[in-house]
Order: structure tokens, then C-alpha cells, then sequence
């Protein structure tokens, strides 16, 4: 008698925290619906980051620091002047006396070409490594948002799915529950019921706050211009497919990132050139003239460094290091994209493989086992628990289906980043 009880008990619990929760979530979702006024394709969230990230801007910034360098190159070296007066005193008898002077002088620097040349060398690179940067920034940008795109339709579709369960098993547990009420079914089906039905309200809601969290992700890439809620219009890609590795390791020497270390590798040549210069930078034109009481006098001069203490040797020594450095930078960033994207390619054939094993068996199987379960149970052939198993692989089997079509497009996404081109086109 007891045990009775508390299952009746814990019957009407369940009831009660079907019924709460379900009119929460009712309210969430209507809510959420009714303010995702705003409908994004993936093209739309892409503009809308381009303008609105801050990265985006810090890196258009340090192009125009990098093209106003170019102006600090082609700038002349300002002339000095120089003022001069005091007093005239004779250190002989007969002269006149305390008197004035005065002087005034100018000075000319000039470079040599050789000297302007290798500055405006380093700047014309430094402003060849901003642009190649700001495209780096932008196409990672892209990448991230794609990523974030395409976790929010992943997740929604899992939503989906989650909330037809939810639905399937309050169903399945209504129809058990009458069973067992009219003698038809023992108990423990409708526990086993239950507990279904209350792993699907669990499923359901974490699908829901994963939908939520990775919304918001997207929406902190994007910025405060995108709406807190908002929908998305488009699909993942999955019937892409790239050409064959061989292919696409041939791009490596072509991608941004190699163009950039050979941007820098150049600067670190104009900087060696440039300190090499430097030990005779130029010359110094100078003209004056002196007035003393009795004598006026007028001067041109040219003022030539000599290199005999400091001939720039440690400048030249550290330029040089720096350009070593480069060049082995260089080779290493080669090996590692084409090692990346040899791992990166085996990722991608294995979603590839994984996702068409889905596509042309699993999804079908798992299917025909549900509706002969589904049969069997409705005829009396088999149980409950039975029908329930056969309901679980198919939910867990539709699920692994929507991580793997993720994966899939995760895998290419991973590649375009190493390539730094896009390689499939997007439905929106």
C-alpha cells in the first residue's frame, strides 16, 4: 500500500514538473520568438561585423600608422639656425672701444639617396605587413563568424529535435500511463515512462540554453549592432567538397601569412641596407655671416661625417640577426601550415566518411528499427522498454547526425583558415 502511494505520488510530481516547466519554456520561447524580429543570413552577419568589430578597426588603424611611416620616409630634414651677438673688446690700445657683434649662420642636412632610399623601403614593407595583417584580421573574422553561424543552425536543429522528443515521450507516457490505469501494462512501465519523459525535458532544456548561449557568441563577434535576439536565415553546407590534398598544399606558398613573414622578411633587408647607409649618412650644407665692428665676414661651408669610431657595427650585426630570424620564421611557418593542413585534411575525410556513413545507412536504419519497434509495441509484440531503447538509439542517432554535419563544415572552415581563401560556397 505504501509503495502505491508513492508512486502515486511521484506520478502527480511529475505531472506538476511537466506542467511548470513546460508552460516556462512555452513562455521562453514565445518570448524569444516574439522579439527575433531581425532575421540575419550569413552574408548579413558578415557585413554587419566587418563595420562593427573592434578588431576590424584596430587593425585599419595600424594600416594608416604603417602608411603615415611612409610620410615620416619622405620627409627632408629640417635646416637650423643659428643666432649669435655680445660685445666687442680690444685687448690692443688705440681701439675704438666696446662695440657689438652679431653672426647668424644656417645649416642644411642632407641624406644621400642611397640612405632615403633603404628608409623608404622599410617603411613601404612595414606598410605591405599592415595591409596583409588587416586581411588576415578580416578573413579570421570570417572564419569565426562562419564557425559561430553555423554552431547556432547546428544547435537550433538539435532544438528541434530535442523539443519533438519531449513531445513524442509526454505522449508515449499519456498512452502509458492510460494503459497501466485500465490494468493493461504493470508499473514499471509507467516509471521507465517517466523517467524518459523527464530525460527528454532535461535534453530539451539544455538544447535551449546552448541555442541561447551560442546566439549570444555570435552576436559578441558581430557587436552591439546586432540584436540581443534575433533569427538566423540559412543552412549548413554539407554537400561541399574540396579537391584533393595534393591541391591544396600547393596554395600554402600563396597564402597571406607567407605573403606577410616574405613582407617582413623584405623590411628586415631594407634594415640592414638602411644601417649599412647610415655610417655616412649624408652631408651638412652650411653658409653664415659675421659682423664685427670693423669687419664683416661671410662664410659657406660643408660639414662631412666621418666613420672612424662608430661604424655602426652592432646596428648592422642585430639588422642582420633580425633578418636570419625571418627568413627561418619563414620556413618554419611553411612546414607548419603544410603539417596543419595535412592533420586538418584527415579531419576533414574523416567527417566526410562519418557523415556519409549517416547519410546513406545509419539515419535509414536507425529509422526502420524505430517503426518495426514502434509496430511491435502498438500490436502487443513487445514491451515498453523495448519500443523506448529503439526510440533512444534514434534520437541519439538524428543528434550524432547534427554534430557530425558540424564537423564536417568545421573541418573546411579549419582549412580555409590555413589557406586563407574560402573553399566552399555557403547557402544563405
Amino acid at each position: 500500500m505504501f509503495s502505491m502511494d508513492r508512486l502515486a505520488g511521484a506520478r502527480r510530481t511529475h505531472a506538476r514538473f511537466f506542467a511548470g516547466t513546460g508552460a516556462a519554456l512555452v513562455l521562453l520561447m514565445h518570448s524569444i520568438v516574439a522579439s527575433a524580429g531581425a532575421a540575419f543570413s550569413l552574408d548579413d552577419v558578415l557585413q554587419l561585423a566587418l563595420t562593427q568589430n573592434p578588431a576590424i578597426t584596430i587593425a585599419k588603424a595600424r594600416e594608416d600608422a604603417a602608411s603615415a611611416s611612409m610620410v615620416t620616409a619622405r620627409a627632408l630634414i629640417n635646416p637650423e639656425l643659428e643666432l649669435g651677438a655680445g660685445p666687442t673688446r680690444y685687448r690692443t690700445p688705440g681701439g675704438l672701444g666696446n662695440n657689438g657683434n652679431w653672426g647668424v649662420a644656417i645649416s642644411q642636412p642632407l641624406e644621400f639617396s642611397g640612405v632615403r632610399q633603404a628608409r623608404q623601403e622599410v617603411a613601404a614593407s612595414n606598410m605591405k605587413i599592415a595591409s596583409l595583417n588587416t586581411q588576415l584580421a578580416t578573413f579570421d573574422l570570417q572564419i569565426r563568424i562562419k564557425a559561430a553561424f553555423y554552431a547556432v543552425l547546428q544547435r537550433q536543429d538539435i532544438l528541434v529535435l530535442a523539443e519533438g522528443d519531449r513531445r513524442l515521450l509526454n505522449d508515449i507516457r499519456e498512452r502509458v500511463k492510460v494503459r497501466v490505469d485500465v490494468g493493461e501494462s504493470p508499473r514499471y512501465e509507467l516509471i521507465k515512462a517517466d523517467t524518459e519523459a523527464l530525460a527528454a525535458e532535461r535534453d530539451y532544456q539544455t538544447a535551449l540554453t546552448q541555442v541561447l548561449e551560442a546566439k549570444a557568441y555570435l552576436r559578441g563577434l558581430v557587436g552591439a549592432a546586432m540584436p540581443e535576439s534575433y533569427a538566423l536565415n540559412g543552412e549548413i553546407p554539407t554537400e561541399s567538397s574540396l579537391p584533393p590534398v595534393s591541391e591544396l598544399a600547393a596554395k600554402v606558398a600563396q597564402t597571406s601569412q607567407v605573403a606577410q613573414m616574405r613582407a617582413a622578411i623584405e623590411t628586415a633587408e631594407a634594415k640592414v641596407k638602411l644601417q649599412e647607409k647610415l655610417r655616412n649618412p649624408g652631408v651638412t650644407l652650411k653658409a653664415g655671416i659675421e659682423q664685427d665692428p670693423d669687419l664683416r665676414q661671410i662664410r659657406l661651408g660643408l660639414a662631412i661625417p666621418i666613420p672612424v669610431w662608430d661604424q655602426r657595427r652592432g646596428q648592422i650585426l642585430e639588422a642582420s640577426a633580425e633578418l636570419r630570424e625571418y627568413q627561418a620564421l619563414l620556413r618554419d611557418l611553411e612546414l607548419s601550415l603544410s603539417r596543419d593542413l595535412n592533420a586538418a585534411y584527415q579531419r576533414y575525410t574523416i567527417a566526410k566518411q562519418q557523415l556519409d556513413a549517416f547519410e546513406t545507412g545509419l539515419l535509414a536504419q536507425a529509422e526502420s528499427v524505430l517503426k518495426v519497434a514502434e509496430a511491435a509495441y502498438r500490436f502487443g509484440e513487445r514491451g515498453i522498454l523495448d519500443y523506448l531503447d529503439a526510440q533512444r538509439t534514434y534520437r541519439s542517432v538524428r543528434k550524432d547526425y547534427q554534430s557530425a554535419r558540424y564537423a564536417y563544415i568545421a573541418a573546411i572552415l579549419e582549412i580555409e583558415q590555413l589557406l586563407g581563401e574560402p573553399l566552399v560556397r555557403e547557402k544563405s
